[in-house]
């Protein structure tokens, strides 16, 4: 399948210069969406529980869930999940952010739509260890290959779809 046909790119958006990869074509095709959630799921090893970054992270977390068994933990922005929970600021290009999750155990694959700078990702990964999580792998439907990496990030990432 060609999973780019579902992909349409609207320019300067949400910024001047930036071209923003709408996923929302896909998403709204079922036969487009289930075989996308069952290639992502067939790259990885079968975790515990799948982590859904906030927010189009979860739409992938609970989909491969659903087709692959396992939990889904969220991943989300500070002061949107009851306590307990673990915390970690990190920086962006643009600003300091706070994610947080709940805290538990076992095995996990962290799972987003896009790998841009990776500076999400790596937080993600460094959250989840906190939290008590063993995180087994990083899974995204698109990998924006062309968009440079934030310093130190060393992270293995599958993705089901690369723009060089």
């Amino acid at each position: 399948m060609k999973y780019k046909d579902y992909i349409t790119e609207v320019p300067d958006f949400p910024i001047q210069g930036v071209n923003f990869k709408d996923i929302s074509p896909l998403l709204a095709d079922e036969e487009a969406f289930d075989k996308c959630i069952e290639g992502m799921g067939d790259m990885v090893e079968i975790p515990d529980y799948w982590v859904g970054i906030d927010a189009r992270g979860f739409i992938f977390a609970s989909a491969l869930s659903i087709y692959f068994g396992g939990g889904v933990v969220l991943c989300r922005k500070a002061g949107k999940l009851p306590p307990p929970t673990a915390r970690h600021e990190y920086k962006t290009e643009y600003s300091e952010d706070v994610l947080e999750m709940k805290i538990g155990t076992g095995s996990v694959v962290v799972v987003d739509d896009v790998l841009a700078t990776g500076g999400t990702l790596q937080a993600v990964n460094d959250l989840c260890q906190t939290a008590g999580y063993n995180v087994i792998d990083n899974l995204v439907l698109l990998d924006l290959l062309y968009v440079p990496r934030v310093k130190d990030f060393d992270l293995d990432v599958k993705s089901l779809i690369q723009y060089e």
